[in-house]
Protein backbone atom coordinates (compact mmCIF):
# COMPACT_ATOMS: atom_id res chain seq x y z
CA UNK A 1 0.00 0.00 0.00
CA UNK A 2 2.92 2.10 0.76
CA UNK A 3 4.35 1.54 -2.17
CA UNK A 4 1.75 2.20 -4.68
CA UNK A 5 1.17 5.86 -2.62
CA UNK A 6 4.66 6.37 -3.60
CA UNK A 7 4.44 5.64 -6.90
CA UNK A 8 1.26 7.94 -7.24
CA UNK A 9 2.47 11.00 -5.76
CA UNK A 10 5.70 10.26 -8.30
CA UNK A 11 3.45 10.18 -10.85
CA UNK A 12 1.29 13.05 -9.76
CA UNK A 13 4.10 15.61 -8.71
CA UNK A 14 5.28 16.30 -12.61
CA UNK A 15 1.02 17.34 -13.03
CA UNK A 16 0.87 19.65 -9.76
CA UNK A 17 4.34 21.48 -10.47
CA UNK A 18 3.29 22.38 -13.70
CA UNK A 19 -0.59 23.14 -13.06
CA UNK A 20 1.62 25.79 -10.50
CA UNK A 21 4.08 27.03 -13.05
CA UNK A 22 1.20 28.18 -15.02
CA UNK A 23 -1.27 29.61 -12.60
CA UNK A 24 1.38 31.38 -11.55
CA UNK A 25 2.18 32.33 -15.02
CA UNK A 26 -1.09 33.93 -15.66
CA UNK A 27 -1.27 35.64 -12.52
CA UNK A 28 1.92 37.58 -12.88
CA UNK A 29 2.42 40.25 -14.57
CA UNK A 30 5.06 41.72 -17.77
CA UNK A 31 6.91 44.86 -17.56
CA UNK A 32 5.76 47.14 -20.79
CA UNK A 33 9.36 48.71 -21.66
CA UNK A 34 8.47 50.11 -24.69
CA UNK A 35 5.93 52.21 -23.08
CA UNK A 36 7.73 52.96 -19.60
CA UNK A 37 9.43 50.98 -17.35
CA UNK A 38 6.62 51.65 -14.55
CA UNK A 39 3.62 50.28 -16.30
CA UNK A 40 2.71 47.00 -15.78
CA UNK A 41 -0.02 45.02 -18.08
CA UNK A 42 -0.71 41.12 -17.78
CA UNK A 43 0.11 39.27 -20.60
CA UNK A 44 -3.54 38.35 -21.16
CA UNK A 45 -4.83 41.98 -21.41
CA UNK A 46 -5.27 43.33 -25.11
CA UNK A 47 -3.43 46.92 -25.53
CA UNK A 48 -3.61 48.26 -28.76
CA UNK A 49 -0.31 49.65 -29.76
CA UNK A 50 -1.59 53.39 -30.60
CA UNK A 51 -3.13 53.65 -26.91
CA UNK A 52 -1.20 56.61 -24.57
CA UNK A 53 -0.48 54.74 -21.27
CA UNK A 54 0.70 57.43 -18.75
CA UNK A 55 3.45 56.15 -15.90
CA UNK A 56 2.35 53.65 -13.51
CA UNK A 57 -0.55 52.65 -14.94
CA UNK A 58 -2.02 48.92 -14.03
CA UNK A 59 -3.94 46.74 -16.42
CA UNK A 60 -5.10 43.60 -15.16
CA UNK A 61 -5.74 40.01 -16.66
CA UNK A 62 -8.31 39.96 -19.77
CA UNK A 63 -8.59 43.76 -19.91
CA UNK A 64 -9.18 45.82 -23.55
CA UNK A 65 -7.59 48.84 -24.36
CA UNK A 66 -8.45 50.70 -27.88
CA UNK A 67 -6.86 52.20 -29.81
CA UNK A 68 -8.15 56.04 -29.22
CA UNK A 69 -7.28 55.54 -25.49
CA UNK A 70 -5.61 57.46 -23.47
CA UNK A 71 -5.04 56.83 -19.23
CA UNK A 72 -3.21 59.06 -17.22
CA UNK A 73 -0.85 58.28 -14.59
CA UNK A 74 -0.86 55.88 -12.30
CA UNK A 75 -4.80 54.23 -13.21
CA UNK A 76 -5.38 50.83 -12.12
CA UNK A 77 -7.63 48.43 -14.28
CA UNK A 78 -8.91 45.46 -12.68
CA UNK A 79 -9.08 42.05 -14.44
CA UNK A 80 -11.78 42.02 -16.66
CA UNK A 81 -12.43 45.93 -17.24
CA UNK A 82 -12.70 47.46 -20.48
CA UNK A 83 -12.13 51.09 -22.29
CA UNK A 84 -13.02 51.97 -25.81
CA UNK A 85 -13.54 54.61 -28.16
CA UNK A 86 -11.93 57.81 -28.07
CA UNK A 87 -11.72 58.22 -24.14
CA UNK A 88 -9.45 59.80 -21.86
CA UNK A 89 -8.85 59.11 -18.05
CA UNK A 90 -7.09 61.20 -15.82
CA UNK A 91 -4.42 60.29 -13.69
CA UNK A 92 -5.46 57.98 -10.47
CA UNK A 93 -8.68 56.27 -12.09
CA UNK A 94 -9.51 53.21 -10.76
CA UNK A 95 -11.53 50.88 -13.02
CA UNK A 96 -12.88 47.55 -10.89
CA UNK A 97 -13.49 44.21 -12.32
CA UNK A 98 -16.06 43.91 -15.41
CA UNK A 99 -16.25 47.52 -15.88
CA UNK A 100 -16.95 49.12 -19.25
CA UNK A 101 -15.68 52.67 -20.61
CA UNK A 102 -16.33 54.24 -23.81
CA UNK A 103 -17.63 53.44 -27.08
CA UNK A 104 -16.56 53.65 -30.64
CA UNK A 105 -18.57 56.03 -31.62
CA UNK A 106 -18.46 59.57 -33.12
CA UNK A 107 -17.62 62.20 -30.17
CA UNK A 108 -15.32 61.41 -27.13
CA UNK A 109 -15.51 60.32 -23.74
CA UNK A 110 -13.68 62.46 -20.71
CA UNK A 111 -13.06 61.33 -17.15
CA UNK A 112 -10.85 63.36 -14.90
CA UNK A 113 -9.16 62.24 -11.79
CA UNK A 114 -9.64 60.15 -9.24
CA UNK A 115 -12.32 58.20 -10.32
CA UNK A 116 -13.85 55.49 -9.23
CA UNK A 117 -15.73 52.88 -11.82
CA UNK A 118 -17.55 50.60 -10.22
CA UNK A 119 -17.94 46.69 -11.02
CA UNK A 120 -19.66 45.99 -13.81
CA UNK A 121 -20.95 50.20 -14.33
CA UNK A 122 -21.04 50.96 -17.69
CA UNK A 123 -19.99 54.47 -18.48
CA UNK A 124 -19.47 56.68 -21.74
CA UNK A 125 -21.59 54.19 -23.68
CA UNK A 126 -24.48 55.31 -26.39
CA UNK A 127 -27.44 56.48 -25.43
CA UNK A 128 -31.09 55.07 -25.13
CA UNK A 129 -32.59 57.84 -27.30
CA UNK A 130 -34.60 57.29 -31.11
CA UNK A 131 -33.31 60.58 -31.99
CA UNK A 132 -29.74 59.88 -31.92
CA UNK A 133 -28.47 59.22 -35.47
CA UNK A 134 -26.38 56.96 -36.30
CA UNK A 135 -22.68 58.72 -37.18
CA UNK A 136 -23.78 61.99 -35.06
CA UNK A 137 -20.82 62.58 -32.45
CA UNK A 138 -21.76 62.14 -28.61
CA UNK A 139 -20.55 63.39 -25.71
CA UNK A 140 -19.04 62.56 -22.26
CA UNK A 141 -17.61 64.32 -19.76
CA UNK A 142 -16.89 63.88 -15.94
CA UNK A 143 -15.16 65.78 -13.21
CA UNK A 144 -12.69 64.54 -10.71
CA UNK A 145 -13.07 62.42 -7.48
CA UNK A 146 -16.16 60.48 -8.46
CA UNK A 147 -17.36 56.85 -7.04
CA UNK A 148 -19.22 55.26 -9.21
CA UNK A 149 -20.58 52.27 -8.20
CA UNK A 150 -21.11 48.58 -9.36
CA UNK A 151 -24.01 48.61 -12.52
CA UNK A 152 -24.42 51.94 -13.29
CA UNK A 153 -25.08 53.24 -16.07
CA UNK A 154 -24.23 56.72 -17.51
CA UNK A 155 -24.70 57.51 -21.08
CA UNK A 156 -23.19 60.13 -23.93
CA UNK A 157 -25.45 62.96 -25.23
CA UNK A 158 -27.68 61.98 -27.73
CA UNK A 159 -27.06 65.07 -30.38
CA UNK A 160 -23.73 66.94 -31.09
CA UNK A 161 -24.65 70.07 -29.85
CA UNK A 162 -24.98 69.14 -26.24
CA UNK A 163 -23.09 66.54 -23.88
CA UNK A 164 -23.35 64.72 -20.58
CA UNK A 165 -22.07 66.56 -17.66
CA UNK A 166 -20.99 65.27 -14.09
CA UNK A 167 -19.15 67.59 -12.07
CA UNK A 168 -16.64 67.00 -9.06
CA UNK A 169 -16.92 64.96 -5.93
CA UNK A 170 -20.25 62.81 -7.04
CA UNK A 171 -21.69 59.80 -5.30
CA UNK A 172 -23.11 57.36 -7.29
CA UNK A 173 -24.51 54.10 -5.93
CA UNK A 174 -25.07 51.15 -6.89
CA UNK A 175 -27.36 50.46 -10.40
CA UNK A 176 -27.88 54.62 -10.40
CA UNK A 177 -28.46 55.32 -14.15
CA UNK A 178 -27.41 58.57 -15.41
CA UNK A 179 -29.22 59.06 -19.34
CA UNK A 180 -27.91 61.14 -21.98
CA UNK A 181 -27.22 64.85 -21.81
CA UNK A 182 -28.16 65.18 -18.18
CA UNK A 183 -26.16 67.97 -16.64
CA UNK A 184 -25.05 67.38 -12.53
CA UNK A 185 -23.35 69.55 -10.50
CA UNK A 186 -20.94 69.02 -7.50
CA UNK A 187 -20.77 66.87 -4.26
CA UNK A 188 -24.41 65.17 -5.12
CA UNK A 189 -25.22 61.89 -3.36
CA UNK A 190 -27.59 59.61 -5.38
CA UNK A 191 -28.56 56.53 -3.43
CA UNK A 192 -29.20 53.23 -5.40
CA UNK A 193 -31.77 53.03 -8.09
CA UNK A 194 -31.72 56.60 -8.62
CA UNK A 195 -32.78 56.74 -12.30
CA UNK A 196 -32.18 60.63 -13.94
CA UNK A 197 -33.73 60.61 -17.70
CA UNK A 198 -32.69 62.45 -20.34
CA UNK A 199 -31.97 66.22 -19.90
CA UNK A 200 -32.25 66.39 -16.48
CA UNK A 201 -30.27 69.05 -14.49
CA UNK A 202 -29.21 68.39 -10.87
CA UNK A 203 -27.35 71.61 -9.18
CA UNK A 204 -25.37 70.89 -6.17
CA UNK A 205 -25.22 69.25 -2.79
CA UNK A 206 -28.60 67.33 -3.84
CA UNK A 207 -29.53 63.98 -2.02
CA UNK A 208 -31.58 61.27 -3.47
CA UNK A 209 -32.94 58.07 -1.44
CA UNK A 210 -33.14 54.94 -3.42
CA UNK A 211 -35.30 54.10 -5.85
CA UNK A 212 -36.02 57.89 -6.95
CA UNK A 213 -37.23 58.70 -10.39
CA UNK A 214 -37.20 61.65 -11.92
CA UNK A 215 -38.44 62.48 -14.89
CA UNK A 216 -36.59 64.36 -18.26
CA UNK A 217 -35.72 67.94 -18.65
CA UNK A 218 -36.61 68.25 -14.39
CA UNK A 219 -34.68 70.40 -12.61
CA UNK A 220 -33.31 69.77 -8.68
CA UNK A 221 -32.50 72.65 -7.05
CA UNK A 222 -29.21 72.78 -4.90
CA UNK A 223 -28.97 70.88 -1.38
CA UNK A 224 -32.87 69.76 -2.24
CA UNK A 225 -34.02 66.06 -1.16
CA UNK A 226 -35.44 63.64 -2.76
CA UNK A 227 -37.49 61.32 -0.60
CA UNK A 228 -37.30 57.11 -0.94
CA UNK A 229 -39.87 55.80 -4.22
CA UNK A 230 -40.40 59.13 -5.30
CA UNK A 231 -41.55 59.75 -8.49
CA UNK A 232 -40.47 63.49 -10.01
CA UNK A 233 -42.56 64.47 -12.69
CA UNK A 234 -41.76 68.46 -11.86
CA UNK A 235 -38.89 70.69 -10.96
CA UNK A 236 -37.69 70.40 -7.09
CA UNK A 237 -36.58 73.86 -5.96
CA UNK A 238 -33.65 74.57 -4.28
CA UNK A 239 -33.53 73.59 -0.69
CA UNK A 240 -36.53 71.48 -0.69
CA UNK A 241 -37.74 68.63 0.17
CA UNK A 242 -39.79 66.38 -1.98
CA UNK A 243 -41.20 62.36 -1.74
CA UNK A 244 -44.26 60.60 -2.97
CA UNK A 245 -45.06 58.28 -5.18
CA UNK A 246 -45.82 61.47 -7.17
CA UNK A 247 -43.30 63.93 -5.42
CA UNK A 248 -44.90 67.07 -3.60
CA UNK A 249 -42.99 69.45 -1.63
CA UNK A 250 -42.49 68.19 2.02
CA UNK A 251 -41.20 71.33 3.29
CA UNK A 252 -37.44 72.33 3.46
CA UNK A 253 -34.38 69.80 3.95
CA UNK A 254 -33.01 71.74 6.91
CA UNK A 255 -31.42 68.70 7.83
CA UNK A 256 -29.10 68.82 4.84
CA UNK A 257 -29.38 72.76 5.30
CA UNK A 258 -27.74 71.83 8.66
CA UNK A 259 -25.23 69.50 7.42
CA UNK A 260 -23.83 71.67 5.19
CA UNK A 261 -23.43 74.50 7.04
CA UNK A 262 -26.20 76.89 7.05
CA UNK A 263 -27.13 79.25 9.94
CA UNK A 264 -29.53 79.03 12.16
CA UNK A 265 -30.49 82.66 11.04
CA UNK A 266 -30.33 81.56 7.41
CA UNK A 267 -32.79 78.85 7.89
CA UNK A 268 -35.50 80.75 9.85
CA UNK A 269 -35.53 83.47 7.10
CA UNK A 270 -36.04 80.73 4.66
CA UNK A 271 -38.67 78.99 6.60
CA UNK A 272 -40.29 82.05 7.08
CA UNK A 273 -39.82 82.28 3.10
CA UNK A 274 -41.04 79.53 3.05
CA UNK A 275 -44.89 79.59 5.02
CA UNK A 276 -45.15 83.33 2.89
CA UNK A 277 -45.26 81.42 -0.49
CA UNK A 278 -46.71 77.81 0.58
CA UNK A 279 -48.65 77.95 3.58
CA UNK A 280 -50.05 81.69 4.04
CA UNK A 281 -52.59 82.03 7.04
CA UNK A 282 -53.69 85.58 4.97
CA UNK A 283 -57.47 85.91 5.41
CA UNK A 284 -57.68 87.27 1.39
CA UNK A 285 -56.20 84.52 -0.38
CA UNK A 286 -53.38 85.22 -2.87
CA UNK A 287 -52.73 83.98 -6.41
CA UNK A 288 -49.35 82.22 -6.54
CA UNK A 289 -47.92 85.18 -8.29
CA UNK A 290 -48.80 87.58 -5.58
CA UNK A 291 -47.48 85.34 -3.05
CA UNK A 292 -44.17 85.41 -4.98
CA UNK A 293 -44.28 89.29 -5.63
CA UNK A 294 -45.20 89.74 -1.42
CA UNK A 295 -41.91 88.25 -0.40
CA UNK A 296 -40.23 89.95 -2.91
CA UNK A 297 -40.98 92.89 -1.39
CA UNK A 298 -40.25 91.99 2.14
CA UNK A 299 -37.20 93.78 2.02
CA UNK A 300 -35.65 91.94 5.49
CA UNK A 301 -36.37 88.83 3.90
CA UNK A 302 -35.74 88.72 0.32
CA UNK A 303 -32.38 90.76 1.22
CA UNK A 304 -30.82 87.30 2.61
CA UNK A 305 -29.21 85.63 0.06
CA UNK A 306 -30.74 81.86 0.59
CA UNK A 307 -34.45 83.65 0.19
CA UNK A 308 -33.52 85.28 -2.96
CA UNK A 309 -31.39 82.17 -4.38
CA UNK A 310 -34.90 80.05 -3.59
CA UNK A 311 -37.22 83.06 -5.37
CA UNK A 312 -35.09 82.77 -8.18
CA UNK A 313 -35.37 78.92 -8.22
CA UNK A 314 -39.28 78.80 -8.25
CA UNK A 315 -39.61 81.96 -10.74
CA UNK A 316 -37.08 79.87 -13.13
CA UNK A 317 -39.24 76.93 -13.28
CA UNK A 318 -41.89 78.62 -14.96
CA UNK A 319 -40.28 79.83 -17.67
CA UNK A 320 -41.25 79.10 -21.13
CA UNK A 321 -39.19 75.37 -21.28
CA UNK A 322 -39.63 74.15 -17.89
CA UNK A 323 -42.02 72.04 -16.06
CA UNK A 324 -43.23 74.18 -13.19
CA UNK A 325 -42.40 72.84 -9.49
CA UNK A 326 -43.95 70.42 -7.77
CA UNK A 327 -47.23 70.46 -6.41
CA UNK A 328 -47.44 71.85 -2.24
CA UNK A 329 -49.45 68.65 -0.51
CA UNK A 330 -52.10 71.26 1.14
CA UNK A 331 -51.69 73.58 -2.13
CA UNK A 332 -55.24 74.28 -3.60
CA UNK A 333 -54.18 76.98 -6.01
CA UNK A 334 -55.44 75.92 -9.89
CA UNK A 335 -53.06 78.02 -10.81
CA UNK A 336 -50.15 75.94 -10.18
Amino acid sequence: MISLLKAREKLLSPLVSSTIRRLSSSLSYSREDSRDSEVLIHPSAVVHPNAVIGKGVSVGPYCTIGSSVKLGNGCKLYPSSHVFGNTELGKSCVLMTGAVVGDELPGYTFIGCNNIIGHHAVVGVKCQDLKYKHGDECFLCIGNNNEIREFCSIHRSSKPSDKTVIGDNNLIMGSCHIAHDCKIGDRNIFANNTLLAGHVVVEDNTHTAGASVVHQFCHIGSFAFIGGGSVVSQDVPKYMMVAGERAKLRGLNLEGLRRNGFTMSEMKSLRAAYRKIFMSTETVSLSFEERLTELEQDQELYSVPAVSAMLQSIRDSFTESRRGICKFRQWLDSTT
